[in-house]
């Protein structure tokens, strides 16, 4: 829903810029068409904002512990094909909203180290993968023979190692 909502909102936005790019500077219509991509702005900005608020919200209530892994966004803009999919959630703001919510629920909210490598391990015996390019979503652990979707396998390490956290048994997060 949320992608389908901010989806349309671009389609005007695009056509507002047109319109705005073609209004020669300085005339009435050109204040109207900049006023109309403002606004525009400020829709795409507030539906953004209320799913954000809103999955933290759920999330931190039906959950009593939330681990995050600390990443690079930095890094992983340069990647031209991920860049707008990144910014577009906005993971700092996201972490931020946890880590309030977090406090005034009472929950635990736990940050994994960037260095953890939470894709390479195996979920099942712990075994690490030497290397793990992003085309790789799917694999088969050498050892236990386990087969693996790349992203829920990172989710069961981070969840493990939150915990691990937790408990004081900090040695996980080495790799």
């Amino acid at each position: 829903m949320y992608h389908r909502i901010t989806k349309q909102y671009e389609r005007q936005l695009a056509r507002a810029q047109r319109r705005l790019a073609k209004c020669e500077k300085g005339s009435s219509n050109r204040k109207k068409a900049k006023l109309a991509v403002a606004k525009i702005h400020a829709k795409i900005a507030d539906v953004r904002s209320d799913f954000s608020h809103k999955l933290t919200t759920k999330l931190v209530r039906e959950n009593d512990l939330i681990a995050i892994e600390n990443l690079q966004v930095k890094n992983m803009i340069k990647n031209h094909k991920l860049a707008k999919a990144i910014s577009d959630v906005a993971w700092g703001e996201l972490v931020r909203q946890f880590e309030y919510k977090g406090k005034a629920y009472g929950r635990e909210i736990v940050q994994i180290d960037k260095f953890f490598p939470s894709s390479k391990r195996c979920s099942e015996c712990g075994y690490i993968s030497k290397s793990m390019p992003l085309n790789i979503r799917k694999w088969v652990c050498p050892e236990c023979k386990t087969e693996h979707d790349r992203d829920i396998n990172a989710a069961k390490n981070i969840l493990k190692a939150g915990l691990a956290i937790l408990v004081g048994c900090d040695q996980v997060r080495q790799p």
